[in-house]
């Protein structure tokens, strides 16, 4: 009788306190890429600051973007680490879910190897060698980046349109995995890549040709990038449990930037699988291809600008309200926890 009137003592303090990792804190189903932007993710996972504030993350990986917005309609996740461009078409679908915090910014890089890297040397402009490359070789620079609507392929074409005021088609696009991607750069099958980190890096100690012809900020000015979705469902069920998220979100930014060798150590389970080394993970998160960000009102205009165009080109064929994709009062209460 006393030994069920201690247990039952137990699972009632464990229910009042939110015993870390026990099993009577709040679960959570994450879909996720494993690519270098989804960082704060890996960080607080491998810190442990999940278990100890009660959260019980479920996490499922997805090879890209598209792939991960079919799964959102099923109604199986309650979180998506996701980049942006998916999470309009999720959407722009029905799919009901808010963006709470951004993860990255300008994240994205056109880089190169071989003929299109010695063209651009001797090029006033990215514009320029590739000009210069389809005269010479007397085909288009191919250049490799992933899925057609994901966040790499958006800001390419954006970047070709927009900023380099060429024709989209004035490169072949080869949309493919990441994993390919990297390897078709290696294996020098592509001209070059629009990609993020840890790719970059990869490339640049692997291939002493690469370059970068255009970073980020050039390519699409505060380009958002990949950010935190949450359903509806959950922001209604339980949301004390997505404000804890979206502030350990916060402090897993915060170490990004103070201790990248440290953040490094987190991220290295998640990407470094033994083929990538940790130095080249804390490179990859040092490298100014890297803004780690968690505000999601820093990203709104530059959201309804990527929309717009996405709109324009055809990768968004239903209208998005950006103003209903955010919820920024989730990021506000997360803001007072800190």
């Amino acid at each position: 009788m006393q030994g069920r009137i201690f247990g039952a003592c137990v699972l009632l303090l464990a229910l009042l306190l939110g015993v870390p990792g026990s099993a009577f804190g709040t679960t959570l189903t994450v879909a996720y890429i494993p690519i270098m932007p989804m960082a704060q993710l890996y960080v607080m996972q491998s810190e442990g600051w999940t278990k100890q504030a009660g959260l019980d993350l479920r996490l499922t990986k997805f090879s890209s973007g598209p792939a991960m917005v079919q799964a959102m309609a099923s109604g199986k996740y309650d979180v998506m680490y996701v980049g942006i461009g998916p999470a309009m078409v999720a959407r722009a679908n029905g799919v009901p879910l808010k963006v709470v915090a951004s993860a990255v910014v300008e994240q994205i890089a056109l880089i190169a190897q071989g003929a299109l890297a010695k063209d651009a040397a001797g090029a006033q402009s990215a514009a320029d060698a590739i000009r210069a490359f389809t005269a010479e070789h007397h085909r288009k620079p191919k250049i490799a980046t992933l899925p057609k609507g994901s966040v790499p392929d958006l800001v390419l074409r954006y970047w070709l349109e927009r900023r380099a005021k060429l024709p989209i088609d004035s490169v072949e696009i080869v949309g493919m995995g990441e994993d390919r991607v990297q390897q078709a750069l290696l294996t020098r099958s592509v001209d070059g890549a629009s990609i993020l980190e840890p790719i970059v890096t990869i490339v640049r100690e692997r291939m002493p040709d690469a370059r970068i012809l255009v970073a980020g900020g050039a390519m699409f000015p505060d380009q958002p990038g990949a950010v935190v979705a949450v359903t509806q469902r959950a922001l209604k069920d339980d949301p004390a449990a997505i404000t804890q998220l979206v502030a350990l979100h916060i402090r897993a930014t915060e170490l990004l930037h103070s201790d990248p060798a440290r953040a490094a150590r987190d991220i290295y389970p998640f990407l470094g699988q033994g083929l990538v080394p940790l130095a080249t993970i804390e490179r990859a998160v040092r490298s100014p291809v890297s803004h780690f960000v968690s505000d999601p009102r820093k990203i709104v205009d530059a959201t309804r600008e990527m929309r717009d165009f996405s709109k324009e080109i055809g990768t968004l064929a239903k209208p998005v309200p950006v103003k209903e994709l955010f919820d920024t009062a989730i990021y506000q209460a997360a803001q007072r926890q800190q």
